[in-house]
């Protein structure tokens, strides 16, 4: 489905989180049984706590967060009691957007693709490698 997107009326929070349920479709499906049951929440801003625990000087420093076990570190021993999640930012995301006039679709994806590689425990050079694969472009 292809949204349209105004720029002189920003994204709500739920248009981007259209966005990014879309972009998680359009992953190989090969990825399909692994992310199933991670939550993507859009929020405004990460919470004071997040600001805290991540030493965040603003609010428009951080794009996207995973929240959870990486799947490499799960095991019936060590079992999350919480639900693996990936938080998108609006807030930041639509700041870089517009600074950067990148398209909003490929933008999520990005910050997406990075976070999901952690919810697999991928490094960073990892998640660049898969974020630069034909398949997913």
């Amino acid at each position: 489905m292809k949204i349209v997107i105004d720029r002189l009326s920003p994204p709500s929070l739920e248009v981007l989180q259209s966005i990014a349920a879309n972009q998680v479709k359009l992953l190989p499906p090969i990825f399909y049984p692994h992310v199933q049951g991670l939550v993507i929440r859009v929020d405004e801003f990460p919470d004071d706590e997040t600001m805290a625990e991540l030493g965040l000087e603003s609010e428009f420093d951080l794009l996207g967060l995973y929240r959870g076990v990486a799947l490499a570190d799960k095991s019936v021993i060590n079992s999350a009691t919480d639900v693996d999640m990936i938080f998108l930012y609006r807030r930041a995301i639509l700041d870089y957007w517009c600074e950067t006039d990148e398209d909003l679709s490929h933008l999520v994806r990005h910050v997406l693709i990075h976070e999901i590689g952690h919810h697999f425990g991928f490094s960073d050079d990892d998640m660049e490698r898969i974020e630069n694969t034909p398949e997913l472009a």
